[in-house]
């Protein structure tokens, strides 16, 4: 994931920021708990496609 587009990009429903998860190849957003997953190097950042994060995942965003 480039880091200049990770820079631009946020969270569409709490329009916070994302965390790149290299090995889910996701982007996690903790502020509305929710993963938006990269497709072939492309974001797919709509609500109907993320994921929930599970405790243990919106725990390791906090430290």
């Amino acid at each position: 994931m480039d880091s200049k587009l990770l820079e631009m990009l946020i969270c569409p429903v709490s329009k916070g920021a994302l965390a790149y998860q290299r090995e889910a190849s996701e982007l996690w957003c903790r502020a509305s708990r929710l993963a938006y997953p990269v497709r072939d190097g492309v974001p797919v950042m709509l609500e109907a496609e993320a994921r929930a994060l599970t405790d243990e995942e919106y725990d390791s965003l906090k430290k």
